[in-house]
């Protein structure tokens, strides 16, 4: 079984930025897929949202439209790691951000959906960007 534990929420004014950083406790692969990871973000009362994902050994990366130009997705494979900067944030961006993880040979095509298609998650760590 694989934990997820995200670190580096937390409250910031508009236009400020934070990294999220998510540890995985074992690194995971196989000989037919490659490990995914990415973020989802929850707000209240707002559909769960696909943020970023990294796949492929970094070769392949997805961002929600609403985030593209201020966030970037990144991995240390030696520390089983990903990393989310969040530049230039917005009061909607605020939400409850959970690291994911899965293995897969589509991992861009499962970040843009539901969520459903990733087996792994954090427990989630706020993020509240006020005006």
């Amino acid at each position: 079984q694989v934990q997820l534990v995200e670190s580096g929420g937390g409250s910031v004014q508009a236009g400020g930025s934070l990294q999220l950083s998510c540890v995985a406790s074992t690194y995971f692969t196989s000989t037919d897929y490659t490990a995914c990871m990415g973020w989802f973000r929850q707000a209240p009362g707002s559909e769960r949202e696909g943020v970023a994902a990294i796949g492929d050994g970094g070769g392949s990366t997805y961002y929600a439209d609403s985030v593209k130009g201020r966030f970037t997705i990144s991995q240390d494979n030696a520390k089983n790691a990903v990393y989310l900067q969040m530049n230039s944030l917005e009061p909607g961006d605020s939400a409850v951000y959970y690291c994911v993880a899965t293995l897969t040979r589509a991992c861009t095509e499962i970040a843009a959906r539901d969520g459903t298609g990733f087996r792994y998650w954090g427990q989630g760590t706020q993020v509240t960007v006020s005006s």
